[in-house]
């Protein structure tokens, strides 16, 4: 039999090619879905390796040089001055350097560096941060701006390098306690301008300015020329003309305002018609139509009509909220409202009311706090801490521990409310130790004072009067060897602790 060459098999089974080409389809389908998912799980597991916390940048001290350290506690190699480093944002690489400082005479220069040591903005001579500070001397910095100088005259830029205002003014400074505004001064001559929206809002023009509030919302008290007061709004608009001998500011009212017209006090409305000019010496508050007034060295409450509704018997009245307010008298302190009643016994060393938690706090002559909500209901005694309405939560130190609340009071874990945090402080026996998320602990009950890890990620422990450092994982970092018994706050940054001098605001070793 002779073998056929090139056997065709048309007798046998055929391939169905549609099926053929459906099945090669598919298996392609299959291979380009998996590989999209394998190249989405590479680039998220590089995201993931890659994702940092931002950076942070703070002042340091040590062996009478200044530098920088990062939020890691690592220093910035190179960065090494005689002077003073100041960091006006720590979220910013930007650096402010004094240098040939002459202190006899309080005079120097200043420049811009980065993390680096590289200077910037180098076309621009004697950049600088812009210092404010409140009643109570708590220093922060201008986070929007710095000044520069130019043939004596300032000027400002932003953290980019780039001009905001020319150098055209014989002064730049902040307006006191009120966030986002400068005072500029041309030719003796004084406006405002706001460094948020990069507005001129007061064009220089007065003689003088200050703040009529709290904040940059509530307007400006201006002197013009011939010494005259008027009022103006945050948007540059006036409400009352500079024809005053003086205006009260701080008063709590927008629509009626305290004036003095020669040596008269009086009350008067926005159009400048006068409400009250008898029955006070003198005009502390103003709350709707109820007025906090002086009498011959004592405090009351009359109403805008002249009618008395508490009589003039107290060192001191502050308003409260609605139609309660704080009295004072012999150096002890209560609460009552305008019907007259003792809502809060006056047996308090100090009370303040707290409006970012509504609550009020009546300071014991044993340093401890009395809590009250705004229905005076009593919550706790102890030190309230820390209130950190962003995230809802109020740290107390109660007795020997500290306890969390909500807003309401409610009390609630550590575990709840710090979000961020990898550790968690907890106390038995009497001693401190940490937990995890899951409240598993990580970190036994042996410190005889703890803090919660900070935003860094750091945490304090003491131990038999010495201070050291636990990570985030809750390893040792450094183990209790630092004494900080003169510190107000104990902070780490890696082994760098809070300056104990707060005005330096600096970590150091």
């Amino acid at each position: 039999m002779r073998r056929s060459r090139g056997r065709r098999f048309d007798d046998g089974p055929k391939l169905n090619m549609k099926k053929v080409a459906a099945t090669v389809l598919a298996l392609i389908v299959i291979i380009l879905v998996v590989a999209s998912i394998i190249l989405t799980l590479e680039k998220k597991n590089k995201e993931g390796l890659n994702t940092k916390v931002p950076t942070r940048y703070f002042s340091s001290y040590i062996g009478s040089k200044w530098g920088v350290i990062n939020n890691n506690g690592e220093q910035l190699q190179g960065i090494s001055y005689d002077d003073m480093i100041i960091v006006p944002d720590n979220s910013k690489d930007v650096f402010i350097v004094s240098h040939d400082v002459d202190y006899q005479k309080g005079e120097g220069k200043t420049r811009a560096i980065n993390s680096k040591n590289e200077q910037l903005f180098s076309n621009r001579e004697n950049v600088n941060a812009i210092i404010n500070y409140n009643s109570v001397n708590n220093v922060w910095y201008n986070s929007d701006v710095l000044t520069y100088q130019s043939n004596g005259k300032y000027g400002l830029i932003d953290f980019s390098g780039n001009e905001v205002l020319a150098a055209e003014y014989d002064e730049i400074v902040s307006l006191k306690g009120i966030m986002k505004v400068l005072i500029i001064n041309k030719d003796g001559k004084y406006g405002l301008f706001n460094t948020s929206s990069k507005t001129m809002t007061i064009n220089p023009a007065y003689a003088d300015i200050k703040a009529f509030g709290k904040t940059y919302n509530d307007g400006y008290i201006v002197k013009d020329k011939n010494g005259k007061y008027g009022l103006i709004s945050s948007d540059g608009k006036i409400i009352l003309e500079n024809k005053y001998s003086d205006i009260k500011s701080g008063t709590g009212s927008s629509d009626k305002f305290v004036v003095k017209d020669g040596v008269k006090t009086k009350l008067i409305a926005k159009d400048g018609s006068s409400i009250l000019e008898t029955g006070f010496d003198d005009i502390e508050y103003i709350n709707g139509e109820n007025l906090v007034v002086r009498k011959t060295m004592k405090y009351g409450i009359i109403t805008t009509n002249g009618d008395t509704v508490i009589d003039a018997a107290y060192d001191s009245i502050k308003h409260c909220f609605g139609d309660y307010y704080i009295v004072g008298n012999a150096g002890r302190y209560g609460v009552i409202n305008t019907l007259k009643d003792i809502i809060i016994d006056i047996k308090y060393y100090n009370i303040e009311y707290r409006s970012d938690i509504v609550s009020l706090v009546c300071e014991n002559d044993d340093y401890t706090t009395d809590v009250y909500t705004r229905d005076f209901k009593y919550v706790l005694t102890g030190t309230i801490a820390k209130a950190d309405t962003e995230l809802g939560y109020i740290r107390a130190r109660v007795g020997d521990e500290y306890k969390y609340y909500n807003l309401q009071y409610q009390e609630v874990s550590n575990r709840d409310v710090l979000k961020n945090n990898t550790i968690f402080l907890v106390k038995e026996n009497g001693k401190y130790g940490y937990v995890n998320k899951d409240n598993q602990k990580i970190v036994e009950c042996i410190y005889d004072d703890a803090t919660e890890q900070n935003e860094c990620g750091f945490a304090a422990v003491n131990k038999d009067g010495k201070w050291g450092v636990l990570q985030s994982n809750g390893a040792v970092l450094m183990e209790p060897s630092v004494e900080l018994t003169d510190n107000l706050y104990i902070d780490f940054i890696g082994t760098w602790h809070l300056s104990e001098n707060a005005e330096l605001n600096a970590y150091t070793k």
